[in-house]
């Protein structure tokens, strides 16, 4: 490398190592966010379920009295 002081050199690697760890940051936000994304639509799905329980709980109920 002609022309580059060692002081730019160390410079460039603590920016592009600044840089990866932005990006890693960055990703793991966008995985939280599917990761919370899919845990919504888990909830919803057992609590639909759980809706579906107490309506067959009734019905059951009704037919043994």
């Amino acid at each position: 490398m002609v022309g580059v002081d060692l002081a730019e050199l160390i410079l460039a690697v603590i920016i592009g190592t600044l840089a990866a760890i932005v990006y890693s940051l960055r990703v793991l936000i966008m995985l939280e966010r599917r990761v919370a994304s899919m845990e919504m639509n888990i909830q919803r799905m057992t609590n639909k379920v759980l809706h579906e329980e107490v309506l067959i709980e009734k019905i059951f109920k009704g037919k043994r009295k």
